[in-house]
């Protein structure tokens, strides 16, 4: 990966993106594809959108949703200490004991998230999983007054996590989950910049994925594209406590991972399949019966239905305030789409 692209990834991480309050990522992502795309822009929905060869007679779509999972402030105690509510799904044994940064009009705040110190619970809260509304930020106000100088209910809040290297490709972060894929859409989009291709190509950086892929029904609504796919993150299955019988076998550093089943055209699988193959791209096989809790599933749905795929890239620790990735995987994964932008020819190619 150059450094130019590397350092923009690095910046979309860093950047505040809960479902509802994209707009940071969002502006940083537009700015980005502007580069390559003959047209950005955005939907009423907060949806940022990047088309090449706009001119085309068939629209192809590749989403990639760029909000994370977050919290929003709630209630400002007596005290000054801040409540609030999760937005996505959380694991609330984690919570508590982690920096966050609280978004405000005036500026990020700092803050600690706290609840009552092991040493004094008794041996049955011990057990017990707290709950939300018994953790609490801490940003060192002395009183409600004094909190409300600077916080608000309703602003969002992150873990205040930064990008890190553990190798040379083995990295970590807040909010893979999926920035990784609106990276990897935007990479597609400038491996095929100046080149010839069939379709008019829509890279979408869907938002509210997180919250009921709300910004993919809307854009895909919208564009109303022949064919779609979506890019999403899916569990790396190669650490312990797995069971592979269950949940498959996906490795890191492998390849992106090529969806089969019912939220997923077999056509338009097997092509993306006989890509890699012919590319030399790695790529891995991922099994689900039903539909699927991302973009591909609302695509598919849109109006009279799509021929959609589903790419993901492997990811260790998802929903963490720390999550695991393989850069490989997502270049791979933007080759991948790159690959098959080129090769489109028509979407009746993909009727069943």
């Amino acid at each position: 990966m150059i450094k130019k692209d590397k350092e923009f990834f690095i910046d979309l991480l860093a950047a505040p993106s809960p479902s509802g309050y994209e707009l940071p990522a969002s502006l940083l992502w537009r700015k980005y594809v502007s580069q390559f795309a003959e047209k950005v822009y955005s939907d009423y929905h907060g949806n940022s959108i990047a088309a090449v060869n706009i001119k085309g007679k068939q629209r192809l779509l590749f989403t990639g949703h760029i909000d994370e999972l977050g919290f929003i402030v709630n209630f400002i105690s007596d005290k000054g200490f801040i409540y609030f509510r999760p937005i996505g799904g959380h694991d609330r044994g984690i919570i508590s004991g982690r920096g966050v940064l609280i978004y405000t009009s005036k500026g990020p705040v700092a803050g600690v998230t706290g609840k009552k110190a092991i040493h004094m619970m008794t041996p049955d809260e011990r057990k017990k999983v707290p709950e939300v509304e018994d953790i609490w930020i801490d940003i060192g106000a002395a009183s409600r007054e004094d909190a409300k100088k600077v916080v608000s209910v309703g602003d969002p809040v992150v873990y205040d996590v930064q990008f890190n290297s553990i190798t040379d490709k083995i990295v970590t972060s807040r909010a893979f989950y999926d920035k990784a894929g609106a990276f990897a859409i935007a990479l597609a989009l400038k491996l095929i910049k100046g080149k010839r291709i069939v379709p008019a190509v829509y890279a979408v950086a869907t938002v509210q994925e997180e919250i009921g892929i709300r910004g993919a029904h809307t854009s895909a609504y919208g564009i109303d594209p022949h064919v779609g796919i979506a890019v999403d993150v899916t569990h790396a299955t190669d650490h312990p406590d797995v069971d592979t019988r269950k949940e498959g076998e996906v490795k890191l550093g492998n390849g992106p991972v090529i969806l089969r089943g019912a939220n997923a055209n077999p056509v338009l699988s097997r092509m993306l399949i006989e890509i890699a193959k012919k590319n030399k791209i790695p790529y891995q096989l991922e099994a689900y019966g039903g539909g699927t809790g991302t973009d591909a599933n609302a695509i598919q749905l849109t109006r009279k239905g799509v021929a959609t795929a589903l790419v993901s890239i492997p990811l260790r620790y998802m929903h963490t305030p720390r999550e695991v990735i393989h850069l490989d995987d997502v270049e791979n994964c933007a080759k991948l789409l790159a690959e098959f932008a080129l090769c489109y020819k028509d979407a009746s190619d993909y009727l069943l």
